[in-house]
């Protein structure tokens, strides 16, 4: 690994690898608790602060990248931050479903459900998309 990859991907560890592993460690506590099944809206503000955390982290590192890759356009840092937080919330869908159909959990409440976490989560990256300052 070069020097400035792993330079790239400490300072991005440190800035923003909170945000994330916040919601993940409130998200599995939630589970561990059986939270999600007392108090099923909790669902809700988790997966649109899912999309704020996670696109969060992927800006940080695509504008800690330039130190790499060289200068990125703040549009198309956005919109790449966008379509990667987009491509997560797919994944975790689909984390949701193997976890249900391979170890028996019950994670998903239907179509329904997923499609609003998917909107949740698309909505979450927009906010931090409208409200992040270039700094």
């Amino acid at each position: 690994m070069s020097k400035k990859l792993f330079e790239w991907l400490i300072v991005t560890l440190k800035e923003s690898a909170w945000a994330p592993l916040g919601v993940v460690g409130f998200y599995a506590v939630g589970l561990w608790l059986n939270l999600f099944d007392m108090y099923p809206p909790l669902d809700i503000p988790t997966h649109f602060m899912g999309g704020v955390a996670i696109t969060y982290f992927y800006r940080s590192a695509i504008r800690h990248s330039q130190m790499i890759v060289g200068d990125i356009p703040l549009s198309i840092q956005i919109v790449f931050a966008f379509t990667c937080t987009g491509t997560t919330t797919v994944f975790w869908e689909f984390y949701e479903n193997f976890m249900d159909r391979f170890f028996g959990f019950h994670m998903v409440r239907g179509l329904e459900d997923t499609i609003v976490d998917f909107i949740l989560g698309i909505s979450g990256a927009l906010v931090l998309s409208l409200f992040y300052r270039k700094r």
